[in-house]
């Protein structure tokens, strides 16, 4: 049951610092877009697509896995 509240634990603060990089990027980026989103509109069609924010994410998410992989073994 340990192992479980340390899964947990460590879940609650991967979603928290998340959270935050979420707020932090709506504050710094104009109108909540980073550089690199791609936005087209055709009649009533629209295409989002926020490639710098994927690209973003992935690597802090990269590197936090990898920090807890490191010091979970």
């Amino acid at each position: 049951m340990t192992d479980i509240g340390r899964w947990l634990i460590w879940i609650g603060i991967i979603i928290t610092i998340v959270g935050a990089l979420f707020l932090l990027i709506g504050r710094f980026a104009p109108g909540g877009r980073l550089p690199g989103t791609i936005s087209w509109q055709h009649g009533n069609v629209r295409v989002f697509v926020p490639l710098g924010a994927m690209l973003l994410i992935s690597l802090l998410l990269t590197i936090i896995l990898n920090l807890i992989a490191r010091w979970w073994k």
